[in-house]
């Protein structure tokens, strides 16, 4: 019985030490170490949808790609940022260009297992290497949630929502990626940092 609760601390030690680092390189991302004279771009009206939308602070309004989906829905990418801690954060928005409220496809999230069992979510979405020849999946926590926006069930009609999506990093000699995600039409996108 004590071996059995010893193992659960220690898995509850290791998922609480894997969130505090993954907190703290998303925190070290937004630093920029630019000269600070550039104005901040102003946040798009959201709802709360469950996830934190701060990995969007700062990011740019030039889109780097536009994808177009079923019933009106826009995924807008506006960045694709390379951390030093060996991932790609993408940044956007997801937005209802229909007449009427639109039901987010379930298909957004992929089929496996793993993220289909923590409900709604992006993990579907994939970076492929054209270069190298290789695919990048959602990152995943500890306990398998997709490292992506989370709880998106529904849209309005105009309304645009910010939507961010980690992936392990492909070598720094690739600068271009094809961003796929289930339902949506491909898009290359450039890698900043």
């Amino acid at each position: 019985m004590s071996m059995r609760f010893t193992a659960k601390a220690h898995r509850g030690m290791v998922a609480l030490t894997v969130a505090a680092g993954l907190a703290l390189g998303v925190a070290g991302c937004g630093s920029g170490g630019d000269d600070g004279n550039k104005p901040e771009a102003s946040a798009p009206a959201t709802t709360d949808r469950g996830s934190d939308p701060s990995a969007q602070e700062g990011q740019a309004d030039e889109l780097l790609a536009e994808l177009k989906g079923a019933d009106g829905l826009l995924l807008q990418i506006t960045s694709a940022q390379r951390d030093s801690g060996g991932f790609i954060t993408v940044n956007g928005s997801m937005k209802n260009d229909g007449a009427k409220t639109v039901t987010v496809p379930a298909v957004l999230r992929g089929d496996e297992t793993e993220i289909v069992r923590h409900g709604r979510s992006l993990g579907g979405a994939t970076l492929v290497d054209p270069k190298g020849k290789k695919r990048y999946y959602v990152l995943r926590d500890t306990d398998g949630r997709p490292l992506t926006t989370t709880d998106l069930t529904s849209i309005k009609s105009g309304e645009s929502v910010p939507v961010f999506m980690q992936f392990p990093a492909p070598p720094t000699s690739t600068t271009e990626v094809t961003f796929q995600l289930p339902s949506f039409a491909a898009a290359t996108i450039q890698i900043s940092g």
